[in-house]
């Protein structure tokens, strides 16, 4: 007779650097045995789980528990408070606290039923985008269920059926829900653990906000002039890092919920794009890319080998997504001449600073005076000094003694001797 510990249940799911949702990590209940198998299932990758887990960016994975033979979640909408970064807050809305709200990982072949609970103003719904799923299951209020009234909660039932990357977001006035940060992502895993396997496994989504200088709600109308280019509701200095080991094989998951494109591209490493919202790309029809182009509503998935040790940027290569609240009406003043005014204007307001006379890189470094709740245009500084960059970028470091598993950031790079760029004297 074989016997065989089958995968845990009931374990709330953690990010790999030890935080769990803020419901708390659930008891963990004895393994099953399975006895009398025709059949030998699997093994368990080296974390005990029926699948190797994914790291959202400034974000967790959302607890579960088995119940009738369903994989049990609970999302609840509502109004949230998210830090884009340090030094700014908005009033958002969300699920379970946070925008966006938490990552569902699921097994294929699972029996899914997910418990949704409107706290919102508004009635909302919620839709599994890109799930193969029966249509009363796919969320769309008016067409396919009724709107969730505020106060009620609706279940949603279905299987597990492909292994993929997906997202889920209302389908109930979706213009002011989608602006205020409802979203999430999800992600279904191979019934075999070793199938498409990485050593690390980052997800994230591209949302944008039109948030007004000293004020902390998003205009809702905006359609095309946002002005905070965010990764997860997160802007730079605010995104995780991607802490990998030398050597690892390393997925970055990327779901688009704004208004536009997004080439994401990656500094140091060549990758492939091995998976879309539609399933996963067959090996022969991979590519070498350094940018991938992810459209509104689109998935990517790409795969790359960490060779190379040091801090590789990691950003949208839409020039305007890598700052924070600009304003679409400030003037070029390039080459202009600022003294003659100048000199007369500070001695009317002791403070003004002449600004964009050589370029823009001189607001960054100014102590400029803001309102409050508000992001400079460029942030962030690094170990050569300020590195001119906000919005849709972070960075992934390669470092050959970060250990399996530890996902914290190791701290700037010290480049070897030789290997740094120089004055020439």
């Amino acid at each position: 007779m074989l016997t065989r510990r089958n995968f845990l249940t009931g374990a709330a799911t953690m990010l790999g650097a030890g935080m769990v949702s803020k419901a708390g990590a659930a008891n963990i209940p004895e393994a099953q045995i399975i006895t009398h198998a025709t059949t030998l299932p699997p093994p368990l990758p080296p974390n005990g789980r029926p699948f190797n887990p994914v790291i959202t960016l400034n974000g967790w994975s959302a607890p579960w528990r088995m119940k009738d033979d369903f994989k049990e979640f609970h999302l609840i909408a509502e109004p949230v408070v998210r830090e884009l970064a340090p030094g700014m807050k908005a009033t958002l809305w969300g699920y379970n606290g946070s925008s966006p709200g938490p990552t569902i990982e699921v097994v294929e072949g699972d029996k899914v039923r997910i418990f949704v609970t409107n706290k919102l103003p508004e009635h909302t719904s919620i839709h599994w985008h890109g799930q193969p799923l029966p249509n009363g299951m796919d969320g769309v209020g008016g067409l396919t269920q009724p709107q969730i009234p505020v106060g009620k909660t609706f279940v949603y039932e279905f299987v597990a059926r492909r292994p993929g990357t997906f997202m889920y977001h209302p389908h109930a006035d979706e213009v002011t829900q989608m602006a205020m940060g409802m979203m999430g992502s999800w992600i279904t895993h191979p019934k075999n653990p070793a199938e498409h396997r990485v050593d690390r496994d980052f997800v994230f989504l591209l949302n944008a906000y039109d948030i007004d200088p000293g004020s902390y709600t998003p205009k809702v109308n905006t359609m095309l002039d946002f002005n905070l280019w965010t990764w997860n509701s997160r802007v730079f200095p605010g995104i995780d890092t991607l802490a990998c080991r030398q050597g690892d094989r390393v997925r970055i998951r990327v779901g688009n919920l704004s208004m536009t494109n997004h080439p994401i591209h990656m500094h140091g490493h060549t990758f492939e794009v091995t998976g879309t919202d539609g399933g996963w790309v067959p090996k022969s029809a991979r590519w070498p890319e350094v940018t991938v182009d992810i459209g509104v509503g689109q998935m990517r998935a790409f795969e790359f080998v960490a060779t190379d040790p040091g801090d590789w940027s990691l950003h949208c290569h839409k020039g305007h997504h890598t700052m924070n609240a600009m304003g679409h009406g400030v003037p070029t003043m390039i080459g202009v001449d600022h003294r003659q005014v100048a000199s007369k204007i500070i001695k009317i307001i002791p403070d003004y600073m002449v600004m964009g006379e050589r370029g823009m890189a001189d607001m960054g470094a100014m102590e400029m005076p803001l309102p409050d709740n508000t992001l400079p245009m460029m942030s962030g500084t690094g170990p050569f000094g300020p590195i001119e960059m906000g919005g849709m970028f972070t960075t992934v470091k390669v470092r050959k003694e970060q250990k399996p598993g530890d996902y914290s950031d190791p701290g700037w790079y010290k480049h070897p001797a030789g290997s740094l760029a120089y004055e020439l004297k």
